[in-house]
């Protein structure tokens, strides 16, 4: 009998796999090339800014605030990047991250009353009361999304901004009315200024929640299918959704108490690797992690160069970036219908 040879989709197969290699690199050199972009990005950033590296002091002033800050940026772009994808996955809509459904502004208003009962409490517990804030704020807008039938996506985005606005207003109302309105504004300016050793080691609790994002992404890709689809195969989707709700809490709450507030970053670069890659989590996380970090990175290289020796807030750049793909997402759903 003549054995016939195996074949895939792709071509030809042979039992040592030899004609896998250009499937393989295919897959692998758009990755390696990113992670070139990334390294380089990254490797910038420790060499830019005022302060002379050669002059005396120069490698203290490398490692006081340098490294300090580029690890804020690589962990704090990565973290809220992979956060929007989370969100948009669970609610099964393109336009949500935490900038769009108040969680951000719910952290905010928890530092204002954190400093109003505790003049002066410790970075640690800012960070405990905003993570708190933030869960309340994101379980409001996921209990919201779950009674109320939307009918068109863009509803979703345009229900998170308004209650983002009202606690917002509360916050700066609070302010207002305690001298705070100055502190406010910078915690909401998202910068990496005041980034320093001693300053930053809290955003490592944000890289562990970016590794068990890791290890449960296939959970969270079946959460986005819905809850009767995730139900019927065996998953326990109550359980998913207050997993992500925590994640995207701690986060959020992190990387406001540390850094401040980074718009549309979690829109942003979840649209862009899923125009291009689709929306499986686990493939997609190196490239969200990557691309997050790219964002970030030189957001903030061009907030330090652009008006020397001054500096831009990231916030402000993010906000011009990721209000003009907010827009260009909803150009594109209207001509689909």
């Amino acid at each position: 009998m003549t054995k016939l040879p195996l074949t895939r989709p792709g071509g030809p197969t042979t039992s040592t796999g030899a004609s896998n290699k250009p499937g393989l690199w295919s897959r692998t050199w758009p990755l390696l090339i990113g992670l070139m972009v990334t390294i380089s990005l990254v490797t910038a950033s420790l060499f830019i800014g005022v302060y002379d590296l050669n002059s005396e002091g120069g490698t203290e002033m490398f490692f006081v605030t340098r490294v300090p800050r580029t690890i804020a940026l690589i962990l704090s772009g990565a973290s809220m990047a992979v956060v929007g994808l989370i969100m948009q996955l669970m609610t099964q809509n393109r336009f949500v991250e935490p900038s769009t459904t108040g969680t951000v502004e719910w952290a905010g208003l928890g530092l204002i009353l954190t400093y109003i009962f505790i003049p002066q409490p410790s970075l640690t517990l800012r960070m405990v009361v905003a993570i708190a804030f933030a869960l309340i704020g994101t379980f409001i807008f996921f209990a919201f999304l779950q009674r109320v039938a939307l009918k068109s996506s863009l509803v979703v985005p345009i229900v998170g901004l308004m209650l983002g606005a009202v606690v917002g207003a509360v916050s700066t109302f609070v302010a207002l009315q305690t001298d705070m309105l100055q502190n406010l504004g910078i915690w909401f300016a998202g910068s990496f200024t005041g980034i320093t050793r001693g300053r930053y080691e809290l955003l490592w609790i944000v890289a562990a929640m970016t590794i068990i994002v890791y290890f449960i992404a296939d959970r969270f890709t079946v959460a986005g299918l819905g809850k009767e689809i995730a139900t019927s195969v065996g998953l326990n989707y109550r359980a998913v959704l207050l997993t992500g709700i925590l994640i995207v809490a701690v986060t959020t709450g992190v990387v406001s108490v540390v850094v401040g507030s980074l718009p549309f970053l979690g829109l942003v670069v979840p649209n862009i690797v899923s125009m291009f890659r689709g929306d499986n989590l686990r493939s997609n996380l190196p490239w969200v992690v990557m691309v997050g970090i790219i964002v970030v990175t030189l957001t903030d290289i061009i907030g330090r160069t652009i008006i020397m020796p001054f500096e831009i807030p990231v916030s402000m750049i993010l906000g011009v970036l990721g209000a003009t793909v907010f827009v260009y997402l909803i150009v594109k759903r209207g001509r689909r219908g």
